[in-house]
């Protein structure tokens, strides 16, 4: 009787290793479950809570999965269109516009932008877009679009206010306190308005606005105001007379109180002096016509009475006068 002899079989080494690796893999399991465990153990967490939230981050990662999908799609924007032909069937689209605040700006450059959403369902009107081109009119200075269901766009207009006339190479420009540019007007509407000139006056109109608050009996008088060389103004009054102040916000509104004063009681404007050179500081330099030297007067202390600076009579300094500009 024949034997069959099995070769190649696991030897009782191989056996035992086998064995001792599945009892590591066990015991590894059994520290990790235990640890994992443990940590859950401390947090203030049923097992029963654990599995809804574990359930909830399921359903959250599908439903983002499913939004993607639908992205890619193109579900949503079909959505979108038939959401609004549902509404325009229902009547709510936009039939009419109404403008609001408008003095100054010209209605029509309103009504150009907001009837290109005529006929247009409501849902799809794009409020932000019509709110940042009607921004971009230089009378703008805010605007708010808004719904009014069913079927009307309100806007309303915020619009700057203008300050001065800025005086450019050819043409006279509206400006507000912060230099916008507003429209180009004619001499005609100039006329009455205080007129800067020079590289960089626009930007100054607010701190002018301040430097005549300084000597407010002044400002009805002044007819253009120079900046010079991007640091000091040279006035210019009605009368024709210029006055040329010296640099820096404190020094200037000093010297142009100082001047208030001097013509209150000795009625500079309108009088034979043709300009006042101011930069000095502690000296006034009068221009005369008719006469090629100048005339020095010392620039009165604030503490003297208003007696003394009448009293006070001007010198003739026979040495070159300075410039009216700088």
């Amino acid at each position: 009787m024949s034997q069959t002899i099995k070769r190649g079989g696991k030897s009782v080494r191989k056996a035992a290793a086998a064995q001792g690796k599945v009892r590591q893999v066990r015991a590894a399991r059994a520290r990790t479950g235990s640890a994992i465990g443990t940590a859950m153990g401390w947090l203030p967490i049923s097992e029963e809570q654990w599995q809804r939230v574990f359930l909830a981050s399921i359903l959250g990662g599908a439903a983002v999965l499913a939004w993607t999908v639908a992205s890619f799609a193109g579900v949503p924007a079909m959505a979108a269109a038939q959401l609004a032909s549902v509404a325009n069937d229902a009547g709510f689209e936009v039939r009419r516009v109404e403008v609001r605040g408008v003095k100054n700006l010209n209605e029509l450059k309103v009504y150009e932008r907001a009837l290109a959403e005529r006929d247009r369902a409501m849902p799809l009107v794009d409020v932000e877009g019509l709110r940042q081109e009607l921004l971009q009119l230089s009378w703008v200075e805010d605007a708010r679009v808004s719904r009014q269901l069913p079927d009307s766009l309100v806007i309303d207009i915020v619009e700057r206010t203008p300050a001065a006339v800025l005086r450019k190479a050819d043409k006279l420009v509206l400006i507000d306190a912060t230099g916008a540019e507003l429209e180009a007007v004619g001499p005609a509407r100039a006329k009455g308005k205080l007129v800067v000139s020079g590289p960089g006056a626009g930007k100054q109109v607010a701190a002018l606005q301040e430097l005549m608050a300084a000597a407010p009996a002044l400002k009805p008088q002044l007819r253009e105001a120079q900046w010079v060389g991007n640091r000091r103004w040279n006035f210019t009054f009605k009368t024709g007379q210029v006055l040329a102040l010296p640099e820096g916000d404190e020094k200037s509104a000093k010297a142009l109180m100082t001047f208030a004063r001097l013509d209150g009681v000795n009625r500079l404007l309108g009088g034979k002096v043709a300009a006042f050179d101011m930069r000095a500081g502690d000296r006034i330099y009068l221009r005369v016509p008719g006469r090629t030297d100048p005339v020095e007067q010392p620039a009165p202390k604030p503490a003297a009475s208003e007696a003394k600076k009448s009293e006070a009579a001007p010198k003739a300094k026979p040495e070159t006068a300075k410039g009216d500009q700088d």
